[in-house]
């Protein structure tokens, strides 16, 4: 038992209610941070790197620990200040929160400030502070997506036991294609930057016609194998791996795709036939995520697309074909982050979706 422990450790109670503090959505953000300070200094965190995580000052984090160790829980609480008396009472914030995570009225697709005021007939600038205070956006959105698959532990826990430890005398590659690359035009000559002003161009642009990326990533150095072409068809599938095996001459190769049927189909099942040193893993599906070519692929969007004039596809061509040479020359490994707690909630929260909303093939 260290220093530490003995001096300062929390009952499975304790433990309980500032988990819940934490997670509350109907408690100030201030009291949920000072909850999340008591559970990090149980685990052993220094008072110093708390301050530096919650961007509070040191003095701060150990005038609430102190606190805690005086009073417990209740230490935790708002003291009663000198400055201008609550306007709000509970009840009404607590009306605010609960009104904001409900569904706006017909003719709205989220609130506003102005508009939940508006409904509750509150000053809008009190609405905001109580907003602010739970930590509560409704203009922002985020995006997630269950995968129906029913082998998707199984499936998920393959190909991340690949990238955290690959077979020994093994290279592992994530393949996939990036589809409808466009060869934009611009009408008019680009504005250069300038000091205080960006780059510009026109709003009108000419469309020359597009390309596929077919790409292997190499997760342990970076590098990426790729094939531009104009469709992506089982056979071009075929053509590209071909290139793959020959790029990777006499290696065995661990191959991570998604469930594309141009990737799973009979050519390829014959193809994979014909190369024994060569393996697919698939991916879960609806779970591209899970396959660190999208990573690749992201980075390739925001360096190299976004802000790339093509006067032609063999102007695209050639600019893809620099930014991968480019690319390879400075390219570092893809390390997987998610550990075994994340990815067993993952797993959980996925079967759980798939029970309560019966999802099978």
């Amino acid at each position: 038992m260290t220093k530490r422990s003995k001096e300062f450790s929390l009952s499975e109670v304790q433990k309980g209610e500032l988990q819940q503090m934490v997670r509350s959505r109907t408690i100030s953000k201030r009291e949920s941070q000072r909850a999340g300070i008591i559970l990090d200094y149980a685990t052993g965190l220094s008072k110093s790197e708390i301050s530096r995580k919650v961007q509070l000052h040191r003095s701060r984090v150990i005038d609430w620990i102190e606190r805690f160790k005086d009073k417990g829980i209740s230490g935790l609480e708002e003291l009663p200040g000198r400055g201008r008396p609550e306007e709000y009472s509970a009840a009404q914030k607590q009306r605010i929160v609960d009104r904001v995570c409900r569904k706006p009225p017909k003719g709205l697709g989220r609130w506003s400030v102005r508009t939940l005021a508006s409904d509750l007939k509150m000053d809008k600038d009190k609405v905001h502070r109580v907003l602010e205070e739970h930590d509560l956006h409704p203009h922002r959105l985020r995006t997630f997506n269950f995968s129906p698959d029913p082998r998707f532990g199984e499936k998920l826990l393959e190909v991340v036991g690949l990238y955290m430890a690959p077979p020994e005398n093994a290279v592992v590659l994530c393949v996939d294609e990036k589809t409808g690359i466009q060869a934009l035009d611009r009408t008019q000559p680009l504005l250069p930057l300038r000091a205080g002003k960006p780059q510009a161009w026109s709003n009108e642009y000419v469309r020359h016609g597009t390309r596929t990326m077919l790409a292997a990533l190499e997760v342990q150095t970076g590098k990426v194998t790729a094939w531009i072409n104009k469709t992506r068809k089982t056979e071009d599938f075929i053509v590209f791996m071909n290139k793959v095996v020959q790029a990777y001459r006499g290696q065995r190769l661990c191959v991570v795709l998604d469930n594309l049927n141009t990737h799973n189909g009979i050519p390829a099942a014959q193809w994979l036939e014909d190369h024994p040193k060569v393996s697919f893993h698939y991916t879960p599906t609806h779970a591209s995520w899970v396959n660190l070519i999208e990573c690749f692929f992201s980075v390739l969007t925001k360096q190299a697309l976004q802000h790339s004039v093509h006067h032609s596809v063999k102007d695209l061509e050639k600019f893809l074909k620099d930014y991968i040479t480019l690319y390879n020359q400075r390219c570092g490994p893809f390390t997987w982050t998610k550990g075994p707690k994340k990815l067993k909630r993952i797993i959980q929260l996925t079967e759980k979706f798939q029970k309560e909303n019966m999802y099978t093939y």
